[in-house]
């Protein structure tokens, strides 16, 4: 009688990306909803770093640099996108406005450019650092 029947070592392994990917994306949603830049950024960074992990992990990738970086820019695109749409006009005295009187909607698109931009240096930072194949 075996003790562990149905166990075998040509089963992999459960995953641990699903719950991260959960976690960032909770973790994102809360932090813009709330308005807390802080957790916003972190789980922005969450999400789009177990997402590069996920296909790295699934062989759609050797390496998960290049979609970070990848979606490190569409995070800077939308930011700035929803950032630029609340200015009156792209001028310095509307920025300094903002700064001044910040609207709710605008730092929450700068918390999406900010993620971005860690998650663009990081990716390119990975790839820069990693040179053999692993």
């Amino acid at each position: 009688m075996d003790e562990q029947p149905g166990v075998s070592d040509q089963y992999r392994t459960s995953s641990p990306w699903p719950v991260i990917v959960v976690l960032g994306f909770v973790c994102s949603e809360l932090g813009l909803l709330f308005n807390v830049f802080p957790v916003a950024v972190g789980g922005l960074l969450l999400l789009v770093a177990a997402v590069a992990g996920i296909v790295q992990e699934s062989g759609y990738a050797d390496r998960p640099w290049n979609l970070l970086v990848g979606l490190g820019g569409v995070l800077v695109l939308l930011g700035g996108v929803l950032t630029v749409t609340q200015l009156a006009a792209v001028t310095p005295d509307a920025l300094v406005t903002i700064v001044r009187e910040p609207n709710g909607i605008v730092a929450r698109g700068v918390a999406v450019v900010v993620a971005g931009l860690v998650a663009l240096v990081a990716g390119a930072g990975g790839r820069y650092v990693e040179s053999e194949p692993y």
